[in-house]
């Protein structure tokens, strides 16, 4: 099995910045694809970021130039950087791991694993 804990959540103005980290666990060998999802409360969940064991990553057009997503494989996490973050970017963010490759497309189905979430919330 694989288990994925996602950190680095917190609340901060308009603007700001915040770091999130998926500590990735058990067969970690299995994993080819990472992707970050958010899921706002009364909505849908949506994929943010993801990226393939060999550094390939994805953004949705949402986050694109304001987010970043990267891994250290030795120790075994991945990042998600968010930068100028805006009030609609709150919403609990979930790291997502699947054995094949990385999907063309986010699809929440498509991954096997998943933590229990970070909040991040962005006030005004």
């Amino acid at each position: 099995q694989v288990q994925l804990v996602e950190s680095g959540g917190g609340s901060v103005q308009a603007g700001g910045s915040l770091r999130l980290s998926c500590a990735a666990s058990g067969y970690t060998y299995s994993v080819n694809c990472i992707s970050w999802f958010r899921q706002a409360p009364g909505k849908e969940r949506e994929g943010v970021a993801r990226i393939n064991i060999l550094g390939t990553t994805r953004y949705a057009d949402s986050v694109k130039g304001r987010f970043t997503i990267s891994q250290d494989n030795a120790k075994n996490t991945v990042y998600l950087q968010m930068n100028s973050l805006k009030p609609e970017d709150t919403s609990m963010y979930y790291c997502a791991a699947r054995r094949g490759g990385c999907p063309a497309i986010f699809r929440q189905g498509d991954f096997e694993y998943w933590g229990q979430g970070t909040q991040v919330t962005v006030s005004s």
